[in-house]
């Protein structure tokens, strides 16, 4: 195995556009339940729909319960391995972009500064009339006290929920077009931490190998796209990238 770290530390040192796509397997690993997992966010709770949550006042009221209660499971995570692994990578100019399906916002906290959240941020409250945003932690504990949907600062409205894309929400088009771009100018792709069956999301991997990138995969299971990778590493991630961080060290020191 230690061969296939320094392999893949040598692609990243030879690398001009290499790009990190991840999932929730990566953030499990800081304590944050995977959403799909038994025992996940959506074996507890019926997600309340996008049109649901723009027509009902009782759909914002179970919405913002649902959020309340899950907030929990994030906020006090910290990064782990793999986050610092891709933060050092990007600060050497290794790593030109974070793609991910993630709404925690663990690569600012490590220290990415080139994040495209697919699915949005749950650390901020965005308000679906006027476009206003705001840090959630203070909302969150007001609806806990006072079990009323927040209102927005702005326009008055409370049409407010964290800035996610909910279920039947379309994606931000700004973000799905950058990182189709990133995709397609990589020319290496870490898909980490993803079982790479949500689409459009799951389809940049194979975007990236069909236009000539080296396509590394590490995810504890197997995915559909293993059989298109050049590499693929069915192991725990914090482990995975801090070795192939610790392989890159090696190169670096001895050039």
């Amino acid at each position: 195995m230690s061969d296939c770290y320094q392999q893949i530390a040598e692609w990243l040192r030879e690398a001009n556009d290499a790009v990190a796509f991840t999932g929730a397997g990566i953030s499990t690993e800081s304590g944050i339940p995977d959403f799909r997992s038994p025992g996940g966010v959506w074996s507890k709770f019926q997600p309340v729909m996008y049109d649901d949550f723009m027509a009902s006042l009782a759909a914002r009221e179970e919405y913002w319960r649902q959020k309340s209660l899950a907030h929990a499971e994030f906020a006090d995570a910290q990064p782990n391995a793999g986050h610092q692994a891709l933060a050092r990578w990007e600060e050497d100019d290794r790593l030109a972009a974070v793609v991910t399906q993630n709404i925690d916002g663990l690569y600012q906290l490590a220290g990415n500064r080139t994040v495209w959240e697919l699915h949005g941020t749950a650390r901020e409250i965005l308000c679906q009339d006027c476009g206003w945003r705001t840090d959630a932690h203070a909302l969150v504990h007001q609806f806990l006290e006072t079990e009323e949907v927040p209102l927005c600062e702005s326009c008055g409205g409370d049409r407010t929920k964290h800035a996610t894309i909910s279920f039947g929400q379309s994606l931000d088009t700004e973000v799905l077009e950058r990182s189709i771009e990133l995709a397609r100018g990589s020319d290496l792709f870490f898909a980490i931490g993803s079982s790479l069956v949500v689409q459009p999301a799951a389809s940049l991997p194979q975007l990236a190998a069909q236009n000539g990138a080296r396509l590394v995969i590490i995810n504890r299971d197997e995915t559909p796209l293993d059989s298109m990778a050049t590499a693929v590493l069915n192991e725990p991630i914090g482990e995975a990238l801090s070795a192939i961080d610790g392989a890159l060290k090696e190169l670096v020191a001895g050039e």
